[in-house]
């Protein structure tokens, strides 16, 4: 078994869709990034990639291509599971802690773990999503973005 850790941020960015967990939150702000900016899946994706040892997410999907321009995230993360099951490992079980003062993340929570689940061909019981706030510190206090924190187990098969 090997075990994996991601972080990611992004900053608000007017005229985008917040998406997190593959879901869009509805809020009236987005995250800046190349891609969907979905931080919660970035942070995984990175998490697999320490544990398996395949650099990072920019190294596979830098923000530089274009065919990364406004992509889905859920569709990285299902491309690293895949290449982690070339080398031999699955995903035993990710815990993922989105760390932002608004929205309300707990709505969405389940959603957001039933659409990890089905990218890494798990069972959503695999998947766990917290979240808190900074209570008005630094950045993601500020509601200036948001930042993800993401653990995961990776088993040799």
């Amino acid at each position: 078994m090997r075990i994996g850790f991601g972080y990611d941020a992004h900053a608000f960015a007017p005229g985008r869709p917040l998406v997190l967990g593959g879901v869009d939150l509805g809020y009236h702000m987005g995250l800046a990034g190349h891609s969907d900016a979905d931080a919660a899946v970035h942070a995984l994706i990175d998490a697999i990639c320490g544990a398996v040892c395949l650099g990072d997410i920019g190294t596979l999907f830098p923000d530089t291509d274009p065919k990364y321009s406004g992509i889905s995230s859920l569709l990285l993360l299902e491309s690293t599971a895949k290449l982690a099951l070339g080398y031999g490992y699955r995903l035993g079980n990710c815990d993922i802690t989105i760390v932002a003062q608004a929205p309300k993340i707990v709505p969405f929570a389940m959603q957001m773990r039933e659409n990890i689940a089905n990218a890494l061909n798990v069972q959503a019981s695999c998947v766990s999503i917290k979240a808190t706030t900074e209570e008005g510190m630094g950045f993601s206090g500020r509601g200036e973005g948001i930042k993800c924190y993401a653990v995961c187990l990776m088993q040799k098969i």
